[in-house]
């Protein structure tokens, strides 16, 4: 008789107590169900209901499916409304690390209404809300690698740290495509030459986007805390690229 096997659970336990539990989401996995993506059926979601010991947990809010990094559930429904709440009043404070196509300045704030977009593509020729969107961003490290992509005998990339100060829907990726900064890997707003560049250097094709960083006032201590991880190894693989990075308090180089 050949014992059956346990799926390995591909999320990272980051931080658990009574009303929060905090995991890493890797690239690729879906947080819960989407109508646009019906044939899937592996989720963050019930990964961290086996975490929460097959308990109901809540999403507090949402990671991109190719995006990788910090993901938070509350426990209870009444806390993830709470959060929820807090989130849309921007008492969330959420930092994100993105390699992009080009030097952008040393910092600079990206203060660019976008469309709302909605989940079925069936509908985006429908008439969608126009919203506030903010961005703040500082530029970490850059490169020029001896390579013609374009119409350039060099190439320069640049790892750059990203503070949404709202949350709209892929609200970063628009962001750093409208100021041509696109991220790597960004099949729908980014540069596809670069794109297959980093997959064929690297040996797989990802959006170098990642959640490191969540800070909040705890919903019942009230206590500050900040939920940190650094980039997965496929991250951290292709910030080879740059000769130096500064050191980086979630924990890269």
């Amino acid at each position: 008789m050949t014992a059956s096997l346990t799926p390995r659970n591909p999320l990272t336990l980051l931080y658990q107590d009574d009303a929060l539990l905090v995991v890493h989401k890797p690239a690729g996995l879906l947080v819960h169900r989407s109508p646009i993506d019906r044939h899937e059926t592996e989720f963050a979601l019930q990964y961290a209901r086996a975490l929460n010991g097959g308990r109901h947990v809540y999403p507090v809010h949402r990671l991109d499916r190719p995006t990788s990094g910090v993901l938070v559930f509350a426990r209870h429904p009444d806390i993830a409304r709470l959060l929820g709440q807090k989130m849309m009043a921007g008492e969330i404070e959420k930092t994100y690390l993105a390699v992009v196509r080009g030097w952008p300045q040393a910092s600079g704030e990206i203060d660019h209404p976008l469309r709302d977009e909605p989940e079925d593509r069936r509908l985006r020729h429908r008439e969608q809300t126009v919203r506030e969107a903010r961005t703040l961003y500082r530029t970490l490290a850059t490169t020029e690698l001896a390579v013609a992509i374009e119409t350039y005998p060099t190439s320069r990339y640049a790892l750059v740290e990203l503070m949404p100060q709202t949350g709209r829907k892929h609200q970063l990726r628009r962001h750093m495509k409208h100021i041509s900064h696109p991220i790597i890997g960004d099949a729908n707003h980014g540069r596809g030459r670069h794109n297959r560049y980093f997959a064929q250097r690297f040996g797989q094709g990802r959006l170098l986007l990642a959640a490191v960083s969540m800070a909040f006032r705890h919903p019942v201590s009230g206590q500050r805390i900040t939920l940190e991880a650094p980039p997965e190894a496929s991250f951290l693989q292709a910030m080879d690229i740059f000769p130096e990075v500064p050191s980086l308090p979630w924990g890269g180089q």
